[in-house]
């Protein structure tokens, strides 16, 4: 579901303004999910909590879908699902002060390799002439508010219901878009596929996907549960493909490479004694 969102976003993402996709695509996911946080019942947040959700909220949600789809109009689908996979590094460098994790020799060469290959994709996406260096900076941004979501989250998940947490995150995040999405009352009013598609990014790769997320997030490790997100550019890839007949740049594919191979690095722990 994930991946497929990359697609759409590129699909739309010149006909629709990032704040109105954004905006859009979160209230309809807190709609998909409220009828769940009223049969779950609400856990009332303690004031650290807000404040991790709100930094969720605005980060993962708001600042994520604004970049991410502001990004997208400079790169493609396969590239900047490629680009999003340097947020599992970014949660090992912020696990350090936020957990007190021990920076090893491990994180660190994983850092480095990770962000070469972002160095890389970089290289080979601007080389192409419809790409630019705003794009995959925009993007890298994106990722960096994933890796803000990931570890909020992972404090959030230990009291309150995961149902609760992604609501007042896509509501959050909604807040952020919509001084942006002037342009959303429009697409609204004029029931085109511009609207459907903001509703299927709602439903399924937000709502459905951000829900089993988190829901996974609270029986499993964090960094662990990020390496399944591997799968993405590959998919988002293929269904670019076939869909929109859009393929990466071949230097981005390398750069996906170092990439994943920073991130598996970082997850790497030195032997002790």
């Amino acid at each position: 579901m994930w991946a497929s969102a990359f697609v759409v976003i590129r699909h739309v993402a010149h006909d629709v303004s990032p704040g109105a996709l954004g905006a859009g695509r979160l209230l309809v996911a807190a709609l998909v999910v409220l009828p769940l946080v009223l049969r779950r019942g609400w856990v009332a947040p303690t004031r650290r909590e807000w404040t991790l959700l709100s930094l969720g909220g605005v980060g993962w949600f708001g600042i994520y879908n604004l970049a991410l789809n502001a990004g997208e109009r400079h790169v493609d689908a396969g590239t900047a699902a490629m680009i999003i996979q340097i947020g599992p590094v970014i949660v090992a460098l912020l696990a350090v002060p936020l957990f007190g994790e021990r920076m090893h020799a491990w994180l660190i060469a994983g850092m480095l390799v990770g962000f070469a290959g972002v160095a890389v994709i970089a290289r080979g996406s601007t080389s192409d002439a419809g790409a630019s260096v705003l794009g995959v900076v925009l993007v890298l941004v994106a990722a960096a508010m994933y890796a803000v979501g990931v570890l909020t989250q992972k404090v959030l998940l230990r009291r309150l219901p995961s149902v609760q947490v992604v609501f007042v995150s896509f509501l959050m995040g909604a807040v952020i878009c919509l001084p942006f999405a002037s342009d959303l009352p429009s697409i609204v009013a004029d029931g085109g596929s511009e609207l459907w598609w903001i509703v299927y990014l709602g439903v399924l790769p937000t709502a459905v996907a951000f829900t089993t997320w988190a829901y996974a997030l609270t029986h499993t490790d964090a960094g662990a549960l990020s390496l399944t997100t591997f799968l993405v550019p590959g998919i988002a890839t293929l269904i670019a493909w076939f869909t929109i007949d859009e393929v990466p740049p071949s230097l981005t594919f390398v750069g996906g490479a170092l990439a994943i191979v920073g991130v598996l690095m970082t997850r790497r722990r030195p032997k002790s004694g």
